[in-house]
């Protein structure tokens, strides 16, 4: 009874509806449903800006200034986008990109093919072993803290490979710089995720990341060592991890839960397997193709860096066609191509500079066609993981390990493979220059000490190097009289030929690593 009593007394203006809407009430611009705001009569102009509405003008800079802030957000986060996806491209380039240094890194710490492999080995060996112990726990690390310290290792180690001043040394600084890798590849995924907002358009930015990387490793040291020296190539991946370290601190990533972990792993099984028979037959393209042009072709880095730059340039070229093709398709074809594009290096006759760039052509384009798709099999990109984003770091951690032991095994198998076919081929060299010297039409005063001093050179070379042979000929006049040169013409290109099929079995292993790379992919069910 009171509490209808109240409500007896309660004016009629109380009630929201009670009172009719006025004729001139504004649907437009949000007043449907409020007769209580005041509204001015007909024929009366309205009120200053916003008024009417109920939209204040300080309500009007305040939603001005958020927009500002968050379009320079934006902007700050597409920033951060690039900073981490060019340190995941260095990271994936510091598998190769001391190709081009390496003859330099002969002469400065007087080392051989097995030595200064181990420059390259090193690297690819700390990042391999860091990232697949790092599978079991990084999911428990927030992924910027992660990224954080792995770029802050790969700025420290960075710096130390530039001061080396041992063979040793640089060793071991490659060494820290692999794990400092390892760190900053498995954190860097999840944060690009959390920058970019889509885990999908993460993988995306870390595959092509990484894919161009790979290819434009060599061409970028080969630059860099013949405009500066090799040191070079460490010191200008130190600003690059200090971007990296930046764009760490802001975003935070929280720690993601590995739900189907184990139904992942057997989904990116053959990815996996697949890429790293990929990698390691990309040994014979970045390590053994890059010595051919360098030492027997006699190019200098930066010629080198032109000739070898040819393998980016393809990989980009083929994205279009990638796009076209399904998954399996482009992987298989890619594949293949890679494969032919080997065997090609194999067989190369001699200095044919033409017949190389079109191996490395084919070599460039089966990157292109094939690592992206792998990347995404091994990512489970198309998976209720890759869908989910729960997982990836993890599910990249293993990718990153696993592709990186295909880099190890191959250079340490093929290594001491061409050391001692090299050797050989200084054999052979050696016989078919004294036959040269014999049959040169040059007077047997010259002759004879040409041929003492031709030896000399040869059994003074490193094993497994390339010897210098222009030295006699210089000295015995080659400058001035025409038949001496061209003795020393005939010579070279008789070495040439025999050093270039010293690498044909090198090359022909890596071939097959490629052809075997078609297995896994063919025994998956790929999704296009």
């Amino acid at each position: 009874m009171v509490t209808s009593a109240r409500r007896a007394e309660r004016p009629r203006f109380a009630l929201r509806h009670a009172a009719p809407r006025p004729p001139d009430h504004d649907r437009t611009r949000g007043t449907a449903g409020c007769s209580r705001r005041w509204m001015p009569p007909p024929g009366r102009p309205r009120p200053p800006h916003g008024r009417a509405s109920g939209v204040s003008a300080s309500d009007i800079f305040t939603a001005e200034r958020m927009d500002a802030i968050s379009e320079q957000r934006s902007i700050w986060r597409t920033l951060f986008v690039g900073a981490v996806a060019v340190a995941v491209a260095v990271a994936f380039a510091d598998s190769s990109i001391v190709a081009l240094a390496l003859p330099e890194l002969y002469g400065t710490f007087d080392t051989s093919i097995e030595g200064v492999a181990w420059v390259v080995t090193s690297y690819n060996l700390a990042l391999a072993v860091g990232a697949l112990a790092l599978v079991p726990v990084v999911h428990r690390v927030r992924a910027r803290v992660t990224l954080a310290v792995g770029a802050l290792a790969f700025l420290g180690a960075s710096i130390a490979c530039a001061l080396s001043g041992s063979l040793a040394a640089l060793v071991v600084a490659r060494s820290a710089q692999g794990l400092g890798g390892a760190l900053l590849l498995a954190g860097s995924l999840p944060v690009l995720g959390a920058l970019a907002g889509s885990t999908a358009r993460a993988v995306a930015i870390w595959t092509m990341a990484g894919t161009l990387g790979v290819a434009i490793g060599p061409a970028l040291g080969g630059a860099l060592t013949q405009a500066f020296d090799w040191r070079a190539i460490f010191v200008a991946q130190a600003p690059v991890a200090a971007l990296a370290l930046l764009a760490a601190i802001g975003p935070d990533v929280p720690v993601l839960l590995e739900e189907g972990w184990t139904a992942a792993l057997r989904r990116t099984m053959p990815g996996n397997l697949g890429l790293a028979l990929v990698s390691g037959a990309l040994v014979g393209t970045l390590f053994l193709g890059v010595l051919l042009v360098i030492d027997v072709f006699g190019n200098p880095p930066l010629g080198g860096a032109l000739i070898v730059s040819v393998i980016p340039a393809a990989a980009l070229l083929s994205r279009p066609l990638a796009a076209e093709l399904s998954s399996g398709v482009a992987v298989v074809a890619g594949a293949l191509l890679l494969s032919a594009g080997l065997v090609g290096l194999a067989l190369l006759p001699s200095s044919a500079l033409g017949y190389a760039v079109a191996s490395f052509a084919l070599c460039g384009f089966g990157l292109g066609l094939s690592v992206p798709g792998l990347t995404h099999a091994a990512l489970d990109a198309h998976g209720g993981i890759g869908r989910a984003g729960g997982g990836m770091g993890r599910v990249a951690t293993l990718t990153v390990g696993v592709r990186h032991v295909g880099l190890v095994v191959a250079l340490v198998v093929v290594a001491p493979v061409l050391a001692r076919d090299l050797q050989g081929a200084a054999e052979v060299a050696k016989l078919n220059g004294a036959a040269v010297v014999i049959d040169g039409r040059i007077p047997a005063t010259t002759k004879i000490p040409l041929a003492l001093d031709i030896r000399d050179a040869i059994d003074r070379a490193p094993r497994g190097e390339v010897p210098d042979l222009v030295a006699p000929f210089e000295a015995s006049g080659a400058g001035a009289d025409p038949e001496v040169r061209a003795v020393r013409d005939d010579l070279l290109a008789a070495v040439e030929i025999a050093l270039t099929r010293g690498f044909r079995t090198a090359f022909l292993f890596c071939a097959a690593l490629a052809a075997l790379a078609l297995v896994p992919m063919l025994r998956r069910r790929w999704v296009g």
